[in-house]
């Protein structure tokens, strides 16, 4: 039986994180709260420790006001 590909995992760019709060003059736990996410969570996402579901990826765009995916995600694929 052949088996499907894995997915690949989606992870957050730390850097253009980084900048977007920079930009907006924002603290980590403020985009957290705007993102609707715990300070925590968002720190393992930018740790690259999480992958975040489709609705935390559209929440953190929303958040700091980028509608390209390609500008905070990146899709790692595995070797399987």
């Amino acid at each position: 039986m052949r088996q499907r590909p894995t997915p690949p995992r989606v992870m957050l760019k730390p850097e253009p994180v980084w900048e977007q709060i920079s930009r907006r003059n924002m603290s980590q736990n403020e985009l957290a709260l705007r993102a609707e996410i715990s300070s925590g969570y968002l720190s393992q996402l930018i740790c690259g420790r999480k992958s975040p579901s489709p609705g935390v990826r559209k929440r953190l765009q929303a958040a700091l006001g980028i509608s390209r995916f390609e500008e905070l995600f990146i899709l790692e694929y595995t070797d399987e």
